[in-house]
């Protein structure tokens, strides 16, 4: 008589499969929700471009940050992942908060002025901050 030869997986290779798939969700779902709220915290940094860049034409064309330099700086508008946004009219300091879905990150940009010389035009550098929060991108620490 013939042997059949054995077709398909067993009960226990199933169950292997089904416990390493398992493994692997429980570790990527947290790191995938972490990865989501960097992105939208991001997003919400990413809103305060249009003010530094008005930020730093003022101080630029001032010659440095004087009392009114930013005065009619707009501070950006509120989006899905911002929850607000200011800007210190005497210091040019923008604070922008993200929303609960963000984080709820708090980035405070501020400005250095770099006085020009025979060679180089007056520039302005930018310093961040989020008080060490996780979800802030590593460029603003």
């Amino acid at each position: 008589m013939k042997r059949r030869m054995q077709q398909g997986f067993t009960l226990i290779e199933l169950m292997i499969v089904v416990a390493i798939i398992g493994i692997l969700a429980a570790i990527a779902l947290p790191a995938y929700q972490d990865y989501t709220l960097r992105a939208r915290a991001t997003e919400g940094l990413t809103a305060t471009t249009g003010a530094k860049q008005a930020a730093t034409e003022a101080i630029v064309s001032d010659a440095g940050i004087l009392a009114t330099t930013c005065a009619n700086v707009l501070a950006p508008t509120a989006t899905k992942w911002m929850a607000s946004a200011a800007v210190n009219a005497a210091t040019c300091v923008i604070q922008a908060v993200t929303s609960a879905n963000a984080g709820s990150v708090t980035f405070v940009l501020t400005p250095t002025y770099i006085a020009p010389t025979s060679t180089t035009a007056g520039a302005v550098n930018w310093a961040c901050a989020s008080g060490g929060s996780k979800y802030a991108p590593r460029t603003c620490p």
